[in-house]
């Protein structure tokens, strides 16, 4: 028996990031000033007015160029390699690039140190696209099914645009030891664990960020634009739509996200998302490093790079700030019962919480 079916760029759309990628490619635009690398950024980044129309002009233009079909054909190959299991596309992408990842939840130092291992691989961070080096991209959530969206499939086809991007990126990068290092920032790594360590190879290293919750979440709502007047939780970046979506998954309606207290609201969430950091795969990777938040460790991890790729630079320095205990000393015990649970956790996975490490909460 033989059943045949096709699905076109109606239904598996090639993504905004990836197209803009592409046309800054083929236009060989001038590197725009990246600020995803800046941690004392309180920018919130908005969609800017046009970027659809940004995007369809794009769009044509790439698809317009022998070249740029060429490109999404191969995201397109990836892609199928991916829906149907082939493994030997990704294998042969694994045998020249070695992924190095830094997963851990929004505000957790991931930026700072993705942003040393490019200064350690001799590329300046301030020129490295944000959908290359940063958490946007590619796609992962809790499982959705839609209208037109199946998130899985989702996160199988920003994968393949990313591993394209990877290719064409990095083509001029020089190997070390065999391999071109690919630093990528992956916060939503959490929700598919197996996956990514499935496409990027048992050769990959992964750094885990963990920093108390209490101080996460006065980071995310200084990001957000304060702690709101009434204390409660609101949607206002990226990191508070995060929490809204994984509280919503987990359960949770709509009006009650709405009402829950604020800082109650981010601890659920960053109990979840550390429960997930235990049970979706990542620790099956044999390089998995756990690294808590302070200034000295997330320095020194740094520093570990810089000598590793012999660089001949020193870290940049670290900011950490006592916010949290100066404003809210009651959420210190508050988060107790969390931590403590996730300590457990990740106990009963062989895995060893920081909890000690991260109760300075700075």
């Amino acid at each position: 028996m033989g059943i045949e079916f096709k699905l076109s760029d109606r239904e598996l759309p090639v993504s905004p990031a990836f197209i803009g990628f592409l046309a800054k490619k083929l236009l060989k635009r001038p590197a725009v000033q990246e600020i995803w690398s800046d941690q004392r950024s309180e920018v919130l980044l908005m969609r800017k007015d046009g970027a659809y129309q940004d995007a369809a002009e794009d769009a044509r233009f790439v698809m317009g160029s022998a070249d740029g079909r060429a490109m999404v054909a191969r995201a397109y190959s990836l892609l199928l390699a991916l829906l149907i299991g082939d493994r030997a596309p990704i294998e042969a992408l694994q045998s020249r690039f070695q992924f190095v990842t830094v997963i851990g939840i929004p505000r957790t130092g991931g930026s700072y140190l993705t942003a040393e291992l490019y200064r350690a691989i001799g590329m300046r961070p301030e020129e490295v696209p944000s959908a290359l080096a940063h958490d946007s991209f590619p796609e992962a959530e809790p499982f959705q099914l839609q209208q037109g969206i199946n998130s899985w499939v989702l996160s199988m086809k920003t994968m393949a645009e990313y591993l394209t991007m990877v290719e064409l990126f990095f083509s001029e990068q020089q190997p070390r030891a065999g391999k071109v290092v690919v630093p990528k920032k992956l916060t939503k790594g959490i929700y598919s664990g197996g996956f990514f360590l499935g496409v990027f190879g048992k050769d990959s290293e992964s750094v885990l960020t963990v920093r108390h919750p209490a101080a996460a979440c006065v980071s995310t709502y200084e990001k957000s634009g304060g702690l709101p007047a009434d204390g409660r939780f609101t949607v206002r970046s990226n990191i508070e739509e995060w929490c809204r979506r994984d509280l919503q998954c987990a359960g949770w309606g709509t009006k009650q996200i709405v009402g829950m207290d604020y800082f109650n609201a981010y601890l659920r969430y960053w109990e979840q998302y550390h429960l997930l950091l235990a049970t979706t795969g990542l620790a099956a990777g044999s390089s998995l490093r756990v690294v808590a938040f302070s200034r000295d460790a997330l320095a020194a991890t740094a520093q570990g790079y810089h000598d590793r790729y012999a660089s001949g630079l020193r870290a940049s320095e670290f900011q950490v700030s006592d916010a949290a205990r100066r404003r809210h000393p009651e959420w210190i015990e508050r988060a107790r019962p969390s931590i403590e649970r996730i300590s457990s956790a990740w106990k009963s996975f062989g895995l060893r919480f920081p909890a000690d490490e991260i109760s300075a909460c700075c």
